[in-house]
C-alpha cells in the first residue's frame, strides 16, 4: 500500500483509535513517525511508544494511548497543517499558540523535529507539521 502522506495517516490512525477507545494503535514505522511519537510522549499526550517486530519480519510503531479518569482521550484533536501539496513554513515569531498553551505544534526544523516550545526556546522556525490538543 502506497501512502502519499504518512504523517497524516499516523494522525488519522491515532484519532480513530482514540475515538474507538482503543488502548494502543499500530502503524508502519519510519524515523519521522518515531520522532513525532517521542514528542507526543514528552508532552504527555501519549503514554508510551515502541517499535515491534512482527512474525513476517516487518516492523511497526506501537503507540500506547493515554486517557483521563473519565475515559476521555487526552488527545482531543490532531490536525495536519503542512501537506505534500501545500507546505506551510513559519518563522519563530509566527509559531502559533495552540489553545492558549494547552495544545502544541510539531515543527520540522533544521535542528530536527521539535515541539513549539522547544522551537521558540532555540529561536528556530520551520515547517509546521501538525497541531495537537
Amino acid at each position: 500500500m502506497s501512502l502519499n502522506d504518512p504523517i497524516a495517516d499516523m494522525l488519522t490512525r491515532i484519532r480513530n483509535a482514540c475515538a474507538s477507545k482503543h488502548r494502543r494503535v499500530d502503524m508502519p514505522v519510519s524515523k519521522i513517525k518515531i520522532e513525532i511519537a517521542r514528542i507526543l510522549k514528552e508532552s504527555h499526550f501519549v503514554q508510551d511508544y515502541r517499535t515491534v517486530d512482527l512474525e513476517d519480519g516487518k516492523q511497526v510503531l506501537r503507540v500506547i494511548l493515554k486517557y483521563a479518569h473519565g475515559g476521555q482521550s487526552v488527545i482531543r484533536e490532531a490536525k495536519r497543517i503542512s501537506t505534500p501539496g501545500l507546505r506551510k513554513y513559519v518563522g519563530v515569531g509566527e509559531i502559533p499558540r495552540v489553545r492558549n498553551g494547552l495544545g502544541m505544534c510539531i515543527l520540522s526544523t533544521s535542528k530536527g523535529i521539535m515541539s513549539d516550545r522547544t522551537a521558540r526556546s532555540t529561536n528556530t522556525g520551520g515547517e509546521l507539521l501538525a497541531l495537537v490538543w
